[in-house]
């Protein structure tokens, strides 16, 4: 791709970030608990969420552009499912998956700010997914997404690179599934070839 054809293509992703958080950001507090829920129930009785040992989450740092993902973190506590939490590395743009053992273990990832910890010498302790067996399932976080699995992330790349290492380990690429609210689903994204799909987007009208 070109570089005018990149700057384009970026600019139009940038546009369209912009247009999803606008339209979130309008939607009552109370319609988006309600469908996270609608969302979390649907997840907890997917085939693959059952089958699955080894799961990865996106922290619920904030609550008005992401389906809430608590609901499905206490059920795989109490289901002794393994579950992974992303740990983000910007100055190499690279991302983590370290284990939680608890809810209150998931608590001390998270800062007072409710946005993710900076890196700090306890998570070098963690289990990380990638060495210890990898995973089964990602539950990947996004600003707007096609039914047909295509994604708009937040623009940093970090799950892109994640899910293309995880194509070159011997464990292989988890299945990976995304949760919408319904005003996230849109009929086209602009991506190029370093944008990978989700096999599945939960939303609730599916």
């Amino acid at each position: 791709m070109s570089g005018v054809a990149t700057g384009a293509l970026r600019a139009a992703k940038a546009a369209l970030r912009g247009e999803l958080r606008k339209r979130i950001a309008s939607i009552p507090h109370e319609e988006l608990s309600r469908q996270s829920k609608l969302v979390t129930e649907k997840v907890l009785e997917h085939s693959r969420f059952k089958s699955s040992r080894r799961v990865s989450l996106y922290l619920s740092i904030n609550e008005e552009i992401r389906v809430q993902t608590w609901g499905i973190l206490e059920q795989m506590l109490e289901q002794d499912k393994e579950c992974f939490v992303p740990k983000f590395y910007p100055n190499s743009h690279q991302m983590t998956m370290l284990k939680v053992y608890s809810l209150e273990d998931y608590a001390k990832l998270v800062a007072d700010d409710w946005t993710v910890k900076p890196p700090c010498d306890e998570d070098l302790q963690r289990e990380d997914a990638a060495s210890t067996g990898g995973l089964d399932l990602m539950i990947v976080p996004g600003l707007g997404f096609t039914k047909r699995g295509h994604r708009l992330g937040g623009g940093k790349g970090y799950y892109d690179a994640y899910i293309q290492n995880c194509s070159l380990d011997p464990h292989g690429r988890p299945y990976t599934i995304s949760l919408a609210f319904k005003e996230q689903i849109l009929h086209s994204i602009p991506c190029d070839v370093h944008d990978f799909m989700v096999d599945e987007v939960i939303h609730p009208d599916e």
